[in-house]
């Protein structure tokens, strides 16, 4: 998990290959993905990249974190495990 990174305010254009390619400058990229509605197919604003290591990793939160990217100003950060949503809710 510490070589995933989750890359906020995304553009609604963005595709999954303009952030491969943008991340691909810090290193090998091993996947990269913006997440979609499920409804509507527009992208949701946020996406994740996968990095081959934690130095490449690393490099791309400095580089990256708080730069535009067609238009938008990026977050980019060391992705965090999903926690169980139903865990969290009270009956």
């Amino acid at each position: 998990m510490a070589n995933k990174l989750y890359v906020g305010n995304l553009s609604y254009r963005t595709e999954q290959e303009s952030l491969r390619s943008l991340f691909a400058q810090f290193g090998e990229v091993v996947s990269a993905t913006v997440l979609t509605d499920r409804d509507t197919g527009r992208s949701r604003g946020f996406g994740f990249v996968e990095m081959a290591d934690q130095e490449a990793a690393n490099a791309a939160i400095q580089g990256l974190n708080g730069t535009e990217f067609e238009g938008r100003m990026l977050k980019v950060n060391e992705a965090r495990e999903r926690s169980n949503r139903d865990s969290d809710r009270r009956y």
